[in-house]
């Protein structure tokens, strides 16, 4: 993705992983294969490998930098964390040098927004540091949404979070080091980011909206993985803790956004991951802004 600007703000993604290794019938369930074959023609050519069968899946985190704060907005899954695949493989180090070779360091992190605490929003929250979790951002506040918290706290401790370490080791560590913001539907940093809920595959997932000089551009965290999801928004996908909510927020976003100069980032698009939501029927679809 190039760089993004919104008046005053830029917006650049640091990409830990990328490429085609999802196939969509074992990753929404109402997967209907000739519904899929009917839009894929006119699909962006980007965001499925024809050859593989795959969806192209990216894992990226999105740095903002506004006049006053440099901000993280979801951080992928880490390393070290022993998770099981799909979501440990090699490379990693690839996320920390985009970092760097953006000119940011750890310590200049002011804010950490993670869209829901799933294990590839929340990795690279912490670290392993003498055999102890640590905020990996040791100046930022952690923003994550109260009930979202709340909810995988008791899932944590019914020992029904798989794989289960990721509260424990993304999350709890940023409590209990006191740099965690438990914030509400309606929070706002100041003027330039805040939140709008987007219940659904998640308790509490939310988008980060991002404005200035009169434009808005949205992180819309895993409100849809694919550009699927923008022509069938009822295809919910398998990991969603509500489907019908999860749908029920798409629908209720996209006609928000739906032919407005509102620019939305998904995260697990490829590049050129920005674009904007269109009218399609009675559905919708999605467009990459190129150039």
């Amino acid at each position: 993705m190039k760089q993004l600007r919104i008046g005053d703000i830029t917006i650049d993604a640091v990409i830990e992983r990328e490429g085609p290794w999802r196939r969509p019938q074992d990753f929404f369930p109402a997967y209907d294969e000739g519904v899929f074959k009917r839009h894929l023609p006119t699909m962006e050519p980007e965001v499925f490998d024809a050859a593989r069968g795959m969806m192209v899946i990216t894992y990226q985190t999105f740095v903002v930098r506004t006049p006053r704060y440099t901000i993280l907005v979801d951080t992928c899954t880490g390393e070290d964390k022993g998770h099981p695949p799909p979501f440990d493989f090699p490379g990693k180090e690839r996320w920390r040098n985009e970092l760097f070779a953006l000119g940011v360091g750890f310590e200049q992190i002011d804010y950490v927004f993670c869209t829901h605490l799933h294990i590839d929003h929340t990795g690279w929250n912490t670290t392993l540091r003498d055999g102890r979790w640590v905020p990996t951002f040791p100046n930022a506040k952690y923003v994550f949404h109260k009930g979202e918290y709340a909810a995988w706290e008791a899932e944590h401790a019914k020992g029904s979070n798989p794989p289960g370490t990721v509260f424990r080791d993304n999350c709890l560590p940023i409590v209990e080091a006191g740099q965690a913001l438990l914030v509400d539907d309606d929070y706002a940093l100041d003027d330039t980011v805040t939140l709008t809920p987007t219940p659904g595959h998640s308790p509490c997932h939310c988008c980060v909206n991002i404005f200035s000089k009169g434009q808005r551009a949205v992180v819309a965290g895993d409100l849809m993985h694919h550009q699927i999801q923008c022509r069938e928004p009822d295809w919910s996908a398998r990991p969603d803790w509500d489907p019908k909510q999860s749908a029920a927020s798409r629908r209720k976003f996209f006609a928000s956004v739906a032919d407005t100069d509102t620019l939305i980032l998904p995260v697990h698009f490829p590049a050129p991951t920005v674009g904007w939501i269109k009218p399609l029927g009675g559905a919708f679809d999605y467009r990459f802004r190129r150039g």
